[in-house]
C-alpha cells in the first residue's frame, strides 16, 4: 500500500472529492481520507446551482448528475406563515445547462468518488485522521481505520482540509473552529428530512422563514422532496418544553407545518422516508488564511448561512481554484517547496476572498432577516410590490455566476492532457498500490 504521495486530501465532500479528480488526472499521487462510509445522507439543500453543472462535466460525472437529478429550477418562492411569492429564476448563460438541479448527497458524493478513485486517486475509506504533523512540503498524517485497529501514516508534499464544517482538524496548529464553545440560544442547529408523495409543485424553490429560523424545499431525485432549515436552539428548545418529550426532528417538522403554509400544502399526505438528520451548530465566516500552510477548500475555508444555497457551489468552486493555482507550476518539483506554497496559499486566499466573501456577506444578511418578524415582513410585502427582486437576489447570489471562467477550464484541461506524458515524479510521488 502506498504511504507516499504529493498531496493528501482530508474529506471525500465534493470539494475533497473534486481536488482529487483534478490533481490525480495531472499527474499526482493523490492520496483522499474519507472517516464515513459511503453512501451517507448528510444535512444538505442538495441543490446545485446551474453555475457548477459544466464544472460537473468536465469532473466526469455531468451524464450521471444529468440522469439522477430532480427537475429542473425555473422557480423561487418567499414563504412565510400564509403568505408567499413567487418569481423566476435566472437563468445560467450555459446553453446545455440554464438551471440549477438537486440531488441527494448520498448520490452525488459517491459518484464524485467513484470518479475520483477511477482518476487514480489512493482512497482511505473509513479511516479517520488522528494527528497531522510537519511542515508544507513534509507532511505527515496519521490515520486509523474506523472498522479495525489497523494505522497508517502517510507522507505529503501538500496537506488540503475539505473536511467539513464542525470538527477541527488534529493538528498542532490552531483551528479556525471553536473548541468546546459554550451551548448559547443563538446557535443556529441544521435538521433536513426526506418525504415522498409532497405535492410541492416541480422546479419551484421555496425559501422559509419562521422566528427563529429559515430553511427551504425542493423537489430532488427519486421524486422525494427535501425539506431542510436551520432554527435557533432557543426556538428549538421552547418548542420541545411545550411539545411532551417528542424528538427534535419531530419538533421541527410540527413547527413548519403550523406556521407556513405552504410546507402544509406540500407535505399534505406525504410519508417521510427515514429519520429527521441533524447537526450543527452552524458556524458561518470565513476560515481560510493567506498564512495557512494547510490548504482549506470547501466549508473547511469558509461556510456561508446556507439561506443562499451557495454551499455546494463554494465546495465545487473552490477544488477548482485552488487546484488551478497548484497546477500552475511547471516543474514537478516545485510541491516540495515550502516558500512556493506559502505564495500559492496568499494568492489562493486573495482569489477565494474575491470570489466568495460577498456571497457570505449576502447570506448572512439575508439570513438575520429572515429570522426576525419585524425584518421579514418588510421584505415579503416588497417581495409583493417587486417580485423581481427574488430574481435578483439569486443572481446576486452567484446562482448563474461560477468563479471558474472558461479560460481557467480550458487551462485544467490542458494540464489533463499533460499528465497522460511522461512526467519526472517528486520525491512523494510513488504510485504503488
Amino acid at each position: 500500500m502506498a504511504t507516499d504521495f504529493d498531496a493528501v486530501i482530508v474529506g471525500a465532500g465534493p470539494a475533497g472529492s473534486s481536488a482529487a479528480i483534478l490533481l490525480a488526472r495531472a499527474g499526482w499521487s493523490v492520496a483522499l481520507v474519507e472517516k464515513q462510509p459511503f453512501p451517507r445522507r448528510k444535512v444538505c439543500g442538495e441543490c446545485v446551482a446551474a453555475s457548477n453543472l459544466p464544472l460537473l462535466d468536465a469532473l466526469g460525472i455531468g451524464a450521471a448528475f444529468s440522469t439522477a437529478a430532480g427537475p429542473d429550477l425555473r422557480q423561487v418562492a418567499l414563504m412565510r406563515g400564509e403568505d408567499k411569492v413567487v418569481a423566476d429564476l435566472p437563468t445560467a448563460s450555459s446553453l446545455t445547462h440554464p438551471w440549477g438541479r438537486a440531488l441527494g448527497r448520498e448520490t452525488l458524493d459517491t459518484l464524485l468518488l467513484e470518479e475520483a478513485r477511477s482518476a487514480g486517486a489512493h482512497i482511505f475509506q473509513p479511516w479517520s485522521v488522528q494527528s497531522i504533523a510537519g511542515s508544507a512540503g513534509a507532511w505527515q498524517v496519521a490515520l486509523r481505520a474506523v472498522d479495525s485497529a489497523d494505522t497508517q501514516t502517510l507522507n505529503a508534499a501538500v496537506a488540503i482540509d475539505a473536511h467539513g464544517s464542525w470538527e477541527a482538524l488534529p493538528s498542532a496548529r490552531p483551528s479556525s473552529l471553536p473548541t468546546n464553545k459554550a451551548r448559547a440560544g443563538s446557535d443556529l442547529l441544521a435538521f433536513k428530512a426526506n418525504f415522498r408523495g409532497a405535492s410541492l409543485p416541480k422546479g419551484l424553490l421555496p425559501v422559509l422563514c419562521f422566528n427563529g429560523g429559515y430553511g427551504g424545499m425542493v423537489v430532488a431525485d427519486a421524486d422525494e422532496t427535501t425539506l431542510a432549515c436551520c432554527i435557533r436552539r432557543d426556538r428549538l428548545d421552547a418548542c420541545r418544553a411545550a411539545s411532551s418529550g417528542r424528538r427534535a426532528g419531530e419538533v421541527v417538522e410540527a413547527l413548519l407545518m403550523r406556521e407556513i403554509l405552504g410546507v402544509r400544502n406540500a407535505l399534505r399526505g406525504a410519508t417521510r422516508e427515514g429519520a429527521w438528520l441533524a447537526s450543527g451548530p452552524l458556524n458561518p465566516g470565513i476560515r481560510l488564511r493567506g498564512d495557512d500552510e494547510i490548504f482549506r477548500i470547501g466549508n473547511a475555508a469558509g461556510e456561508a448561512h446556507p439561506i443562499i444555497g451557495e454551499g455546494m457551489s463554494m465546495a465545487l468552486q473552490s477544488a477548482w481554484l485552488l487546484c488551478a493555482h497548484l497546477l500552475r507550476a511547471e516543474h514537478p518539483n516545485a510541491s516540495t517547496n515550502p516558500t512556493w506554497q506559502r505564495d500559492i496559499a496568499t494568492r489562493y486566499a486573495t482569489e477565494w476572498r474575491h470570489q466568495f466573501a460577498g456571497r457570505l456577506r449576502l447570506a448572512a444578511t439575508f439570513a438575520h432577516i429572515a429570522m426576525r418578524p419585524v425584518t421579514a415582513a418588510p421584505l415579503l410585502a416588497l417581495a409583493h410590490l417587486w417580485p423581481g427582486l427574488l430574481t435578483a437576489g439569486a443572481r446576486w447570489g452567484c446562482k448563474t455566476r461560477s468563479a471558474v471562467d472558461p479560460a481557467l477550464m480550458a487551462m485544467m484541461a490542458v494540464r489533463n492532457v499533460r499528465a497522460s506524458l511522461p512526467r519526472v515524479t517528486s520525491p512523494f510521488a510513488t504510485h504503488a498500490t
